[in-house]
């Protein structure tokens, strides 16, 4: 079983598409939520990422990642996979 994870994205997002080929290639499960026409979706993005703006901003169950190079890098780290494990 692995942790609830939930990416917020937006088109043509290169960092998105990134941070998402490694979810995939991890067989890794997530929520994605588009707000590239949705303001309200990004200001909800915001509060949760206490005042992060840029994407992707991905959580994985109560904990904030951040974005594409801190999902990056806690693979490089080999801590990713203990956070997805619940």
């Amino acid at each position: 079983m692995t942790a609830n994870v939930v990416i917020y994205t937006r088109q043509l997002c290169g960092f998105c598409t990134a941070a998402k080929r490694l979810l995939d290639k991890k067989g890794v499960s997530y929520r994605e939520e588009d707000a590239t026409f949705d303001p309200a979706l990004r200001q909800e993005m915001i509060k949760k990422a206490n005042g992060r703006s840029t994407f992707p901003q991905i959580f994985i169950g109560d904990v904030h990642v951040g974005g594409c190079d801190e999902l990056h890098e806690l693979e490089r780290a080999g801590k990713l996979d203990s956070l997805l494990a619940v």
